[in-house]
C-alpha cells in the first residue's frame, strides 16, 4: 500500500497567511499541520508516500525532505494547477501503478489517526473505504448516504439539500479501481475533478464502496476559526515539560517550554507551548497559546492564538484569536489600550494601540 498526500491548493479562505506560506506548513502545537498527516501514514505502517504539490512545493519539499524524519520514502509530483482531488490522483498514475492507496488530505488532521482505518480496508479489500464524521452542517463537505450494512449508496459534492449529516473527512482508501472511475468522470460545475464523482462511479458499477464513520475527533484546518480550534486540540494532548529556562515566572498546568526558551517575570498557562529559541518576558502566555521558535514577547498578553516563528509582539494587551504570521513585528502606539484581534501576514509591520 502507497500514500498520497495532497498539499497543493492557493489556500484562500487563510489569506494573507497563504499568500506567502504554504497552508500545510502553518503551525498547531508548533508543529505544521501537514506532519501530523505524515506521522499518521507512518503509523499506520505506509511507508511509500507522494505529496502532490503545486505552487508551493519548494516550501513543502524543505519542510519535508526525503521523508525520513517520519519514517517515509517520500516522492513530490507536481500539480499545475488545483483541479480537484480526483485530478491528483489522476496525475499520481505512474507513482501509484496499480496498488492500493491511501489518499490524505495534507491540511486535515484526525486525532486518533488512521491505523484502524487502514487495517479494516486491508480486511476487506473494497474498491473503496471512505471516512465519514456527523457535522452539524454538511452543506461544506462531501456528503454520504450510507445502508444499513455499511455501503456508501451515493455522495453529493456540498448540496445545497443533504441527503445525510455524514461528511467525508478527508481521508480516503482506495484499490486500483479509482483509476478506471477517475478516467471516466468529467469536471464538475466548478471544473474540477471531484472525487466524489469518482467514487458515485464505482458506486454505478457494482463496485462496493465501504463507510467507516469515525467516532473521534478530526479538522479540516482551512480557514482561522478551525487552525485555532485544532491548535487548542492539539495543546491539550502535549505533555508538560521544561528544557528552557524558566526564572522569576509561574507555570500552570500543561505547559511545554521548548529547548533554548527563555521565560523571565511571567505567567505561562497551559495548554501552552513555548518553542526553542523563543523570549517571553514579563508576559502572561495562555491558555491555548503556541508562541514559535526564535519570537519574543515583551510586556503582552497573548491567549487563545498561534504565533509564529521570528514574530516579536511588544507592548500588546491583550492579543486573543489570532493567527500571526512569520517575521510579525507588532508594537504598541500611546492610544488608550483596546482588545486587539489580529489576522496578519509574514513581514508585516503593525502599531497599535495598547
Amino acid at each position: 500500500m502507497k500514500a498520497l498526500v495532497l498539499s497543493g491548493g492557493s489556500g484562500t479562505r487563510l489569506r494573507p497567511i497563504t499568500h506567502t506560506l504554504a497552508k500545510q506548513l502553518v503551525p498547531v502545537g508548533n508543529k505544521p499541520v501537514l506532519f501530523h498527516g505524515l506521522e499518521a501514514i507512518a503509523a499506520a505502517g505506509v511507508t511509500e508516500t507522494g505529496i502532490v504539490v503545486g505552487d508551493t512545493r519548494a516550501q513543502i519539499q524543505a519542510a519535508v525532505g526525503d521523508g525520513s524524519r517520519f519514517g517515509l520514502e517520500v516522492s513530490y509530483l507536481w500539480q499545475r494547477e488545483p483541479l480537484g482531488l480526483a485530478h491528483a490522483v489522476k496525475i499520481a498514475r505512474d507513482f501509484l501503478g496499480d496498488d492500493d492507496f491511501v489518499m490524505y488530505l495534507g491540511d486535515n488532521v484526525v486525532f486518533d489517526g488512521i491505523t484502524d482505518f487502514v487495517e479494516r480496508f486491508r480486511e476487506r479489500r473494497p474498491a473503496a473505504q471512505i471516512m465519514l464524521a456527523q457535522v452539524d452542517d454538511p452543506r461544506q463537505f462531501g456528503v454520504a448516504e450510507v445502508s444499513a450494512d455499511g455501503r456508501v449508496t451515493g455522495l453529493q459534492e456540498k448540496p445545497r439539500r443533504p441527503r445525510s449529516d455524514l461528511a467525508v473527512v478527508g481521508v480516503y482508501l482506495f484499490s486500483s479501481a479509482i483509476h478506471k472511475a477517475v478516467a471516466e468522470v468529467e469536471p464538475s460545475a466548478r471544473g474540477e475533478l471531484e472525487i466524489t464523482d469518482a467514487v458515485q462511479w464505482l458506486i454505478d458499477h457494482d463496485l462496493r464502496a465501504e463507510a467507516a464513520v469515525m467516532t473521534g475527533c478530526w479538522k479540516d484546518t482551512g480557514n482561522v476559526p478551525d487552525m485555532l480550534e485544532v491548535n487548542r486540540l492539539v495543546l491539550r494532548s502535549l505533555e508538560p515539560s521544561s528544557a528552557g529556562v524558566v526564572r522569576d515566572s509561574e507555570i500552570n498546568g500543561q505547559v511545554v517550554v521548548e529547548p533554548g526558551a527563555r521565560v523571565t517575570g511571567s505567567v505561562v498557562v497551559g495548554p501552552a507551548v513555548i518553542g526553542s529559541g523563543a523570549t517571553v518576558t514579563n508576559s502572561r502566555i495562555g491558555p491555548y497559546t503556541s508562541i514559535a521558535e526564535d519570537c519574543s514577547i515583551a510586556d503582552s498578553w497573548i491567549r487563545d492564538s498561534i504565533v509564529m516563528p521570528r514574530a516579536s509582539i511588544t507592548g500588546v494587551r491583550p492579543l486573543e484569536s489570532s493567527l500571526i504570521g512569520q517575521d510579525v513585528e507588532i508594537t504598541r502606539t500611546p492610544e488608550p489600550p483596546s482588545a486587539h484581534r489580529l489576522v496578519l501576514g509574514d513581514r508585516s509591520r503593525v502599531q497599535i494601540a495598547s
